[in-house]
């Protein structure tokens, strides 16, 4: 009970910081909403994320700020303001110990940099002991299937070794990874998880994976331990649930998996084609349901 006491505490203080990124803070202000004193308030805050709360804030700053940098432009002082830096100078030096460049030179051409993008601390806990709490009186929802065209494109990939799903690929390779293709400027749509066709696996590397697509022409930088493959064009179906509370997203995830494996394609004209492209998944956001797709080809009509 003390354990999910801390937990709940530490939430409330990410969600003030959140919802104050752009006011200054105290670390009255996060005693008080986490309800404790300021002194055990820094104790668990440290304890559970690994950082101060001043350090969470400060790169959770940092990272909003350089994604406004890489797509708005603004002038550099607007920016350092509007994050509550004191001065340009100022902003720019935690901006360059942060990601080992200046404002400047990043919005002149964004990289790709490892963004700070923290996970909510009570959806990761209630992850850890799902049976802790469980979905109740869950209704059967509608699910949405529509089929999309994915054109040639191109995708910077970071391949694990066996991992066959999300939290394995996060044992082998960490968490992180997502952070840092949320920066890819080029990215046409946001990062996803992939299970590779075998094609494209490679000797003792893992059929799942996370990536960006970004257009066929790109000649940008790829980060190191990162490469860049081409995906040929193809046919999706697109599966999408309801919206959810975070903290089921894994019942949400069951539920579409359900469905995709009681799915018959051909009964709309297609037939599945998993080697013709990946499969992917987008991260659960409950607000939208969970979305995964996967490879159709069309039937030949008779």
């Amino acid at each position: 009970m003390e354990r999910w006491e801390a937990i709940n505490a530490v939430q409330r203080i990410q969600d003030y910081i959140e919802a104050h990124i752009y006011e200054p803070i105290t670390l009255n202000q996060l005693a008080k909403a986490a309800g404790y004193s300021q002194w055990h308030t820094t104790r668990i805050f440290k304890e559970l994320l690994d950082k101060t709360p001043f350090e969470y804030l400060r790169a959770l700053r940092l990272s909003k700020a350089a994604l406004i940098l890489r797509d708005k432009k603004p002038k550099i002082i607007d920016v350092a303001f509007d994050f509550v830096f004191d001065s340009h100078e100022g902003f720019t030096r935690a901006f360059s110990k942060q990601f080992g460049m200046s404002p400047k030179t990043y919005a002149n051409n964004p990289p790709p940099i490892q963004l700070f993008m923290p996970y909510r601390i009570r959806d990761y806990y209630l992850t850890l002991h799902k049976g802790e709490k469980t979905m109740t009186n869950r209704q059967s929802n509608a699910v949405f299937v529509q089929v999309v065209e994915r054109p040639e494109r191109k995708a910077i990939i970071k391949r694990g070794i066996k991992a066959t799903h999300y939290f394995e690929y996060c044992e082998e390779v960490g968490c992180d990874v997502w952070a840092l293709l949320t920066s890819v400027k080029e990215a046409l749509y946001e990062p996803i998880g992939m299970w590779l066709p075998n094609k494209l696996i490679l000797e003792n590397t893992s059929s799942y994976i996370q990536g960006v697509e970004v257009p066929s022409e790109y000649t940008g930088i790829v980060p190191e331990g990162f490469e860049i493959i081409t995906l040929p064009a193809c046919k999706m179906m697109v599966f999408q649930g309801e919206p959810f509370d975070d903290e089921f997203f894994g019942e949400a995830i069951e539920e579409i998996w359900e469905v995709m494996k009681r799915y018959n394609p051909q009964i709309y004209g297609f037939e599945w084609a998993d080697e013709d492209g990946p499969r992917f998944q987008l991260e659960p956001q409950g607000y939208r349901g969970y979305i995964e797709g996967r490879p159709v080809r069309q039937l030949n009509k008779v």
